[in-house]
């Protein structure tokens, strides 16, 4: 398993599965969105009240499943940002189970900046730069 700096427990519900038992891939896609919203307010970059002042669209989606995830597991998603760009940002994603299992699935995220009041891209805030690469320890100056 990768380290990630920021982790989110989940819980799973019932509604989240298939009729198979496990995790529907489409509720897999949900539980990485809560993860990033998560994240992003962790590190102050969205108050979680206006989505129109979130400053992120989802431009493209990688997910790996590895292993069907089912109802009773305890599982957690890391978050990080791996790279920023002029306009964009990589998030990585692993949902793992319990404290150090195994990796259930590997997703990636390109989110662009954006700016829902103009409907256009914009470049990614500095502050977001800074504060990221802080939390990280990375630069992306």
């Amino acid at each position: 398993m990768t380290t990630f700096k920021f982790n989110l427990p989940i819980q799973l519900r019932y509604s989240d599965l298939d009729p198979q038992w496990h995790v529907n891939n489409v509720r897999t896609l949900s539980l990485l969105e809560h993860a990033r919203f998560s994240y992003l307010m962790e590190l102050g970059l969205f108050d979680g009240k206006s989505f129109f002042d979130l400053g992120l669209i989802v431009a493209d989606v990688h997910l790996s499943y590895l292993a069907p995830i089912e109802l009773e597991q305890k599982i957690h998603v890391g978050v990080r940002v791996a790279k920023i760009g002029t306009k964009s940002m990589v998030f990585e994603y692993e949902v793992v189970e319990g404290e150090g299992g195994a990796v259930l699935v590997k997703a990636e995220t390109v989110m662009v900046a954006y700016d829902y009041h103009t409907h256009q891209s914009i470049p990614v805030p500095a502050n977001w730069r800074e504060r990221i690469g802080r939390f990280e320890g990375i630069n992306f100056g």
